[in-house]
Order: structure tokens, then C-alpha cells, then sequence
């Protein structure tokens, strides 16, 4: 059978004080989807790096034939190095270790996407969408979107040309409650951007 672990600082918490947790309620990872590759080995995944302090709630105050109301718990985003909230990691399967790790000013919630040319494809909260070789962990082509890109890249053929899509629009918890400043002046609205590979380099234009 297996017991709950109960640490210091849960005994802390539910004693009502203010406590320092990593990760934050929304994890290590989110609902992003992470992409696999048969070529490398390697899960390409987008990842948290934030936590937060928690402060239990009051208990409820409760009378009779009134509602007793549900208790608030406070919560504040707290980050080790104010200009790395995220990383993308190439993490190997069998062992849970990194390869490698591209750090992010704000966390990526756009899901990756790799491809047979080792190329993995993310989009960026501040909203420039990227790709990056699937070894090393490189920034090699970057375009800047109008917005902050949270949705997930996706791949297609038409006519023997491979095209890349992704969407342009902020939204989401994070953005809108997770103070990150980075995020302040981002614009909203919502844009379709697609890409065509025209040669076996990285060689991308947008329509």
C-alpha cells in the first residue's frame, strides 16, 4: 500500500501559514502535448518553471440557515531567476534526464511538434514561433507573431509541399492571472499563420 508523504511545509500550510511551493498549482508541465521522436529518442516537451506561495484559507464561517461560503486560498507566482519561467526539454524516456534545455523568459504553453528532419517546432507565450534542432537544443529559425502563441503547430502535405501552421492568440490562466510581466503589453486577437519548406535547408516563408 502506499502512503501520502507529508512534508514540513504541508504540515506548515495547514497550519495557516505562508509557504513556498515548486511547482505552482499549474505543474511542471500543463495541457500541452509533448511530441516523441523515433529518430533521436527523445520527448520534446514544454515546461514550467515557476512556483508560487500558498496560504491556507480560513475555515468557513458557518451559521445556521446561512450558506457557510467557500474558504479562498491566497496564491502568488514566484519564479529563482526573474528571466527563465520555462524550458523546453529534450528528455529521455527511459531514464527521465535531460539532454538538453532551452530556457524561456515566460512558460511555453503551446504544445511541440517534431518532425523527420529533426526539426521541433514550438510556439513562444510572447509570441514568436520557433524551431529548434532536435539535438542540440538551438534556436535556428525564428518569426514573431502578433500575439502569444498557446496552441500547438501542426504539419501537412499539398501538391509534394510541406507546409507548418500555427496559431496566433493569447488566452489562458497563466496570461491573464500569472502576473508575468512579459506578458503586460502583448496584444489579444487571434491570427492563422501558415509556413512552406522550400528547400532541405531551413528556408521558410509565411502567406
Amino acid at each position: 500500500m502506499v502512503y501520502p508523504i507529508v512534508t514540513d511545509v504541508f504540515k506548515e500550510a495547514l497550519e495557516g501559514k505562508n509557504v513556498t511551493v515548486w511547482p505552482s498549482i499549474s505543474g511542471v508541465t500543463n495541457w500541452q502535448h509533448l511530441s516523441f521522436s523515433p529518430q533521436t529518442g527523445l520527448l520534446y516537451i514544454n515546461t514550467l518553471h515557476v512556483g508560487m506561495t500558498y496560504e491556507a484559507p480560513e475555515p468557513p464561517k458557518r451559521a445556521p440557515g446561512k450558506p457557510s461560503g467557500a474558504p479562498t486560498v491566497k496564491r502568488t507566482v514566484v519564479t529563482d531567476d526573474p528571466n527563465i519561467r520555462g524550458f523546453l526539454k529534450a528528455v529521455d524516456p527511459l531514464t527521465g534526464k535531460s539532454k538538453w534545455e532551452t530556457p524561456y523568459k515566460s512558460p511555453n504553453y503551446s504544445s511541440t511538434m517534431v518532425t523527420a528532419s529533426n526539426l521541433v517546432f514550438t510556439g513562444v507565450m510572447t509570441g514568436e514561433f520557433q524551431a529548434l534542432d532536435g539535438d542540440t537544443g538551438k534556436i535556428l529559425w525564428s518569426f514573431q507573431t502578433p500575439s502569444g502563441i498557446i496552441g500547438q503547430p501542426v504539419t501537412w502535405e499539398k501538391d509534394g509541399k510541406q507546409y507548418v501552421t500555427v496559431m496566433s492568440g493569447l488566452g489562458g490562466v497563466y496570461a491573464q492571472r500569472g502576473g508575468d510581466p512579459n506578458l503586460e503589453n502583448l496584444p489579444t486577437g487571434v491570427s492563422l499563420w501558415t509556413f512552406a519548406l522550400f528547400d532541405k535547408t531551413l528556408n521558410l516563408q509565411t502567406f
